[in-house]
């Protein structure tokens, strides 16, 4: 019997160095002399703030089901074993059902303060669980197309526009960055540890509009429109001095690769070779400058449409007939510029909506940027409004979200 607890002990320990240990970083490469891409130097890069992840809440609170932020903490398993943060003064959760939203956290940038840019990480109470403080020298490249995304290793790559795409972990330290002045609005790690980076902020006809960036910061692949739309009606095209406005790239499974082109209202399938091989013209609906195109399971697309007089915010469209088989649209609503379809049905948009709680001098309106996750049906079942900063309508504070599973 003893010899049994002495090796139980044993096994428990092992088990506790084990998990306490951390596999260290691989050192950066150096990049190539004429690619503007670099490695980590700590000479150059402040060390940012960030607030670790918590732990679990152990059990249900006994306050009659109301948080401190005011949230009601229905019982059920979401809220028992979510990860419990900081509430914010910022942010505030408006509508949560629990038995409805898909389970998690939510991973967004956002700037209303523009002294105190941010990427940050709620549970579903809107509590802060994790936050990211830019260090004072990359603040000003901080805008609407400030994009976060959670890489498989539990990293953060975002984009900052004019000035490049970097790499952080969970404390905050950057452990990669590729720095290019030709950036904006979307970056996505491949399978292959490379990243493709989009650019449209203010690309002309002799720009790449996507490239493929190796961890060393080769261009190892890249695609112009000016091959292939530098044609009437195109040609002439030159909005808010830019050509595409190019807002988004992602690498599809056959290996070709999913481009939207906002002022071209396309979005695009390019192969390998840069051929265009398949195309959807969303102009039929208007001037409604497509955003963030999500290719979905079934092989339909999923896109934002942002104008105010566009006839849906989020729509999904059958890509053989382009018929569309899914949309949603909610008055007072515009500027969506992310929606991202979840895995129990439901989809999360980040958004604006017309408040009519308090008056702006100009429109007797406050814009609330927001992040809402609706049902198949249009139910919104969780809403998160960015409080006390009215956004000036477009595009808002938020520009994209995710929802990290629980």
């Amino acid at each position: 019997m003893r010899a049994a607890y002495l090796v139980a002990v044993l096994v428990a320990l092992a088990a506790v160095v084990s998990v306490g240990c951390v596999q260290s970083g691989v050192s950066n490469p150096s990049p190539a002399a004429t690619v503007l891409a670099t490695p980590l130097a700590p000479t150059l890069t402040p060390t940012p703030v960030a607030t670790p992840l918590p732990t679990p809440l152990p059990q249900t609170p006994d306050n009659g089901g109301v948080n401190e932020t005011g949230v009601n903490e229905t019982v059920s398993n979401e809220t028992t074993q979510m990860p419990r943060g900081t509430a914010d003064a910022n942010l505030a959760v408006e509508v949560y059902v629990p038995d409805k939203v898909f389970a998690g956290t939510t991973l967004f940038s956002e700037f209303h303060d523009s002294q105190k840019p941010r990427i940050v990480e709620v549970n579903l109470l809107g509590e802060v669980v994790w936050e990211y403080l830019l260090p004072a020298d990359l603040k000003q490249y901080t805008n609407p197309g400030f994009d976060a995304s959670l890489l498989p290793n539990n990293n953060v790559l975002f984009v900052l526009p004019l000035k490049g795409v970097y790499e952080i972990n969970r404390e905050g330290t950057v452990v990669w960055s590729y720095l290019d002045s030709k950036v904006s609005h979307d970056a996505d790690r491949l399978s292959n540890g490379n990243t493709l980076v989009v650019w449209g902020g203010a690309d002309t006809k002799d720009d790449a509009q996507v490239k493929e960036v190796s961890p060393d910061g080769r261009i190892v692949w890249s695609w112009r429109a000016k091959d292939y739309y530098d044609k009437a009606p195109y040609d002439a095209i030159n909005r808010e001095n830019s050509w595409t406005h190019a807002n988004a790239a992602t690498r599809m499974s056959n290996g070709n690769t999913l481009i939207s082109l906002r002022n071209f209202q396309l979005t695009i399938e390019v192969a390998p070779n840069g051929s265009v091989v398949w195309s959807h013209d969303w102009s039929s609906l208007g001037e409604v400058d497509p955003h963030d195109p999500e290719l979905l399971p079934n092989d339909n697309l999923l896109a934002c449409l942002p104008p105010t007089d566009a006839p849906y915010q989020a729509v999904e469209i059958n890509r053989t007939t382009g018929e569309t088989v899914w949309s949603y649209s909610k008055e007072g609503l515009m500027s969506s510029r992310d929606c991202d379809r979840l895995p129990n049905g439901n989809t999360l948009i980040v958004t604006v909506q017309a408040n009519q709680a308090a008056s702006d001098p100009r429109t007797g309106l406050v814009w609330e940027s927001q992040i809402i996750e609706v049902t198949s049906g249009g139910e919104i079942v969780w809403q998160l409004g960015v409080k006390n900063a009215s956004s000036g309508r477009s595009p808002g504070w938020l520009y994209k979200a995710e929802r990290i599973p629980a």
